[in-house]
Formats: C-alpha cells, structure tokens, sequence
C-alpha cells in the first residue's frame, strides 16, 4: 500500500492496518518472519482473510510495512526526553545504561528488535535489504547529528569523525546484542557498549574533560 493510499484511509482503516501491523511485528519478533503466517497474523490481530488482504496483498508487502514500524519504534525509543538529542557524554552514557536495563529485563532474550529483521531478511531481496538499510541509516544519523553537534561545541575535538564513530556506535550496539541474546548475559553488549563510549571519550577536547567531575584531562 503507497502512501498516498494509506492517506486516503478512514481513521478507522488506519487504525486497523497500525493494529495489524503491531500484531505482525510482536509474532515475528518472537518466532522470526520464517515462523510467522499470515494467517497466524490474521488471528492475532483479530481480523478475515479479506481485510487482512484489502491492507496487505502478500506477506511481502506485510514485511515492508513492519520493518518501517520497526524502523520508527527505534527512533521512538532514542527520543526519550532524559536523552535529548544524545548530544553529550552523559546523554550517551545513559543511553547505554537504558540499552542494558532492557536487556536485563527481558532476560536477554529477542535481541534487538529491528536488527534480528535484518539477520534474517538482508540476503532475502533487494527492496527489502534497502528498507533496513534506510532504517539502520535513520538511526545512524540519531548518532551523527549529536555528535556532530558535540564537536561543534567544541565537546569532541576536530579530529573527531562523527560519520565513523556513529557507523561504530551502531555496530557495537548490535554484536552486542547479539552475543547477548545468545549467551542469555548483558556483559558482552556492557563491554562493546563501554568500550565504545571510551573510544568516543578519548576524543573529548581538553575543556570537556576538566569540565566533567571527576575527570582529568592527560593531554
């Protein structure tokens, strides 16, 4: 469904298509794209086979419209008011803190959410591969645009490179996650995230450094 048709949905249309799609998303998070039907959809989102089909022609087409609800979760969760634009050394740290939290309370099961789409959908085609590709970006750029504007203020030093640290963020955070899943223990994605975090610091500018408590500047 493009969206100039989703625009053309009544209120209660849009809302059936949200219902089905969270009911999708919450199955395929738990059994994987593999083990979920569209019929096991239809059941869980309480709807026949002919609405199911009116919103989602194939599975394919279902997939594509949870990715980018997944894609917007992510991004839901990275604006939580305590992290502001997670523009500074604190902002990121906490950021870190609430990624292992949740770990712990999901008994480090599920991993994280968009990423286990993408280990299994990424190979499956091309238009799906660029769907996550997007979203990845989406929440990459979360990481750039702080960090660029760290440095701006003269947070992180010039020699700072907001594009690579942001790319090595991501990517710590998911390895993570994933050898945390599969060791059912937060500690791996704790030592990727912290040694992430120090990286980062180690680019922190003289001022930023004697600005933080506790912290002394070796340079």
């Amino acid at each position: 469904m493009a969206v100039t048709d989703i625009e053309r949905l009544t209120p209660k249309g849009r809302a059936t298509r949200a219902r089905i799609i969270e009911a999708a998303a919450g199955l395929i998070f738990t059994h994987g794209v593999a083990g979920t039907s569209i019929d096991d959809v239809r059941r869980a989102a309480g709807g026949s086979g002919p609405h199911m089909s009116h919103y989602f022609p194939d599975k394919h087409s279902l997939i594509r419209a949870v990715i980018a609800w997944q894609a917007d979760t992510v991004i839901g969760l990275h604006q939580d008011p305590a992290l502001g634009r997670l523009d500074s050394f604190d902002a990121l740290r906490l950021w870190a803190r609430l990624n292992i939290e949740r770990q712990r309370e999901h008994e480090c099961q599920g991993g994280c959410s968009f990423g286990s789409l993408a280990g299994e959908l990424a190979e499956s085609d091309d238009e799906t591969r660029a769907d996550l590709a997007e979203g990845f970006g989406r929440w990459e750029a979360l990481f750039r645009e702080g960090l660029r504007s760290m440095r701006e203020r003269g947070e992180l030093r010039a020699d700072a490179d907001p594009d690579r640290l942001a790319t090595a963020l991501l990517g710590a955070l998911q390895g993570g996650m994933l050898l945390t899943q599969t060791r059912r223990d937060p500690a791996p994605l704790e030592a990727t995230l912290g040694a992430m975090l120090g990286y980062i610091e180690s680019f922190a500018s003289d001022e930023a450094m004697s600005a933080r408590p506790g912290k002394k500047t070796s340079r």
